[in-house]
């Protein structure tokens, strides 16, 4: 059972009250040199309090719905949803953000995208972020934490790079502690649903010859971001609070897919999703939390660049962009 309150959503993370003020600014001259609130192809920049976030776009993938897309509602209903949110009939696409949090003391990323691997595999579509952190100026080698969220593909991609490397050989990798437990185990493999049986053999491949650092909910794990249990995508799957002085603001990770679908509709059940129903259950408390506190929300498969505010709509909630 999730035990997810307004005091356990903030225990460990620093005493903040007021509501998080983020104010879109060019990155400082050893990242990138971009006009006050721009944004580029791949990389946008803003302030929380006095860190630097640095939401990076590691592409898209656009495909055919597949009949079971939504695994509790026809495909006609969620087309028609699809439609009227005005994505192209028939089609979905998810698009992907890693994240770098500057603390002034630490380079912090929280997951790393689909990797270089992919990027070849796919000409180009996905596996951007690794340019748009060289477009940053941002060096891997100086990368000090990397926060994994959960271990799908899009997330942990990254880690290594084509030539199976450790792609930021110098950081601490931090991971969670149920989600190593879930895919260390192929006995698990048969007990997963249809996408998540599928993805054993590539976190082995991925995660093999990491050192890790397995973490618990509830924790601070790296200055000012703290770990949130958001059980139901995967088991293990963690969302962060990131607070600096008075300011505050949720990563959600991958609570949400697609948020005209998933947001709008938080009972729909997504095919990605392991438990499901689990996965309903995370997305209210979560939702629920984050627009009682008014914080800005990032979302992993959010529209680039990923940030806004999320509000009660009636039986759910709607997705405000900040920018």
């Amino acid at each position: 059972m999730i035990q997810l309150t307004r005091r356990s959503l903030f225990a460990g993370a620093a005493a903040v009250t007021a509501a998080a003020t983020l104010t879109p600014f060019g990155i400082r001259q050893t990242f990138a040199a971009a006009p006050i609130g721009a944004k580029s192809t791949g990389i946008f920049s803003y302030k929380l309090g006095d860190y630097e976030i640095i939401q990076l776009r590691d592409g898209a993938r656009t495909f055919p719905m597949p009949d079971t897309f939504v695994a509790n509602v026809s495909k006609d209903k969620a087309i028609e949803a699809a439609t009227a949110a005005y994505i192209p009939n028939g089609q979905v696409t998810i698009p992907f953000s890693p994240m770098i949090v500057n603390t002034g003391g630490k380079l912090v990323a929280i997951d790393t995208g689909n990797g270089l691997g992919a990027f070849a595999g796919s000409k180009g579509a996905v596996g951007q972020a690794r340019s748009n952190m060289d477009a940053a100026g941002i060096d891997p080698k100086s990368v000090d934490i990397v926060l994994i969220s959960h271990f799908h593909g899009d997330h942990i991609g990254g880690l290594k790079n084509a030539d199976g490397s450790p792609a930021f050989p110098n950081a601490e990798i931090m991971v969670p502690a149920v989600e190593a437990a879930f895919w260390g185990d192929d006995a698990n493999q048969s007990k997963a649903n249809g996408f998540n049986k599928g993805q054993f053999a590539g976190v082995k491949k991925m995660m093999e010859g990491l050192k890790v650092t397995p973490y618990d909910a509830n924790k601070e794990v790296a200055p000012g971001i703290t770990s949130i249990a958001s059980p139901g995508h995967t088991p293990g799957h963690m969302s962060f609070v990131v607070a600096s002085g008075s300011s505050k603001m949720l990563v959600q990770s991958d609570v949400t897919n697609i948020p005209a679908l998933f947001l709008r509709n938080p009972d729909w059940q997504a095919m990605f999703d392991n438990d499901g129903a689990q996965a309903a259950q995370t997305r209210h408390k979560i939702y629920d939390m984050a627009a009682a506190e008014k914080m800005p929300v990032i979302g992993y498969h959010f529209p680039f660049p990923c940030v806004g505010h999320v509000e009660k709509d009636g039986a759910g909630y709607r997705l405000v962009p900040l920018v």
